[in-house]
């Protein structure tokens, strides 16, 4: 009968030079699924143009366990539009993200199942503690997420990653979000609905080096905070009209000091500090434009987020991005 037939839990596994990390996460995965015989699982391994031999390894442990899926990109496009491509090709009901380096653990899967069981379509799981992180990169990440706060309207969860459990619904309205230059976290925020928080230790990776830099996480800061928030240009517009209202003060108090009492004008040197001091700040203004502009072009051209070289034994003719 239909209504006995197991829901499909879509484990999606991103995944970029891991041939480390992904033997161990194939052994802790298979423990996960045989502990929960009430659901049908796949996992579903995307291939972000990786230089290893992490395809090799997918394409091998697919040909003795066909729980396995994998999609393969034409070439390295990042992380969030690996997970784009993910959504793309989902089947469950529903779809748990993880990373392949093990730092978020499987095992808090059956009590994602759990909550989303009792009616919740997103269940995140919250970092109480990072092992194996800088302190730098814990402070910054705990900036960058009250600041993205502080600028828009919508509530983002602070201190998740992208380790949560998503209803069917939710991944199909975050597939219709096609934008190119994607922060998904925010996403998640976005699309609303049933949220739960679960609270959680993350572990250091199990095998590897990590892909970040502070490079890479800068410029993903400045699509977060881009995507969701026009802020910046509100406050760039503000600070320029004190600036110019202090300036149109000033000279009046610098007319009327020459007029009154012959005080002459002040010298070459301060001068060139409000010079200086203007012309950075009309240059800072000019870059914050330049984000927008810059991504509003991206946007117009259309493009697809990405190609698929082959969605598992089978190349793709048609692409999904």
């Amino acid at each position: 009968m239909e209504s006995d037939k197991k829901k499909l839990i879509t484990i999606l596994v991103p995944a970029y030079n891991e041939h480390e990390s992904i033997p161990i996460l194939y052994d802790r995965l298979v423990s996960l699924m045989s502990s929960q015989p009430k659901y049908d699982f796949e996992v579903l391994f995307v291939n972000d143009g990786s230089k290893d031999d992490t395809l090799d390894l997918i394409k091998f442990l697919r040909n003795k366990d066909k729980r396995i899926n994998y999609v393969n990109l034409s070439r390295n496009y990042g992380k969030e539009i690996a997970m784009s491509a993910g959504f793309d090709y989902v089947n469950g009901d529903a779809l748990v993200i993880i990373d392949a380096d093990l730092q978020d653990p499987p095992e808090l899967i059956p009590e994602m199942i759990k909550y989303w069981e009792e009616g919740y379509d997103d269940v995140y799981a919250k970092r109480k503690s990072r092992k194996g992180e800088s302190f730098l990169k814990k402070f910054t990440s705990w900036g960058f997420y009250r600041i993205l706060q502080s600028m828009t309207k919508i509530e983002i969860q602070k201190d998740t990653g992208d380790f949560r459990l998503l209803d069917r619904r939710c991944v199909e309205a975050i597939k219709q979000l096609r934008e190119s230059q994607r922060y998904t976290k925010g996403l998640y925020s976005w699309i609303g609905y049933n949220k739960k928080e679960i609270l959680y230790d993350r572990d250091p990776r199990v095998a590897g080096k990590t892909k970040w830099n502070y490079m890479k996480l800068i410029n993903l800061s400045i699509d977060g905070i881009t995507s969701f928030t026009t802020s910046p240009l509100r406050w760039a517009a503000i600070i320029g009209i004190l600036v110019s209202f202090v300036g149109f003060i000033y000279m009046l108090v610098i007319i009327m000091k020459t007029l009154i009492y012959g005080v002459d004008v002040s010298g070459y040197a301060s001068m060139m500090v409000v010079i200086l001091f203007l012309g950075g700040i009309q240059l800072i203004f000019l870059g914050l434009i330049g984000e927008y502009l810059g991504r509003a072009f991206y946007e117009v051209k259309g493009r697809p987020l990405y190609f698929i070289d082959s969605y598992n034994e089978h190349k793709e003719t048609n692409m999904k991005g």
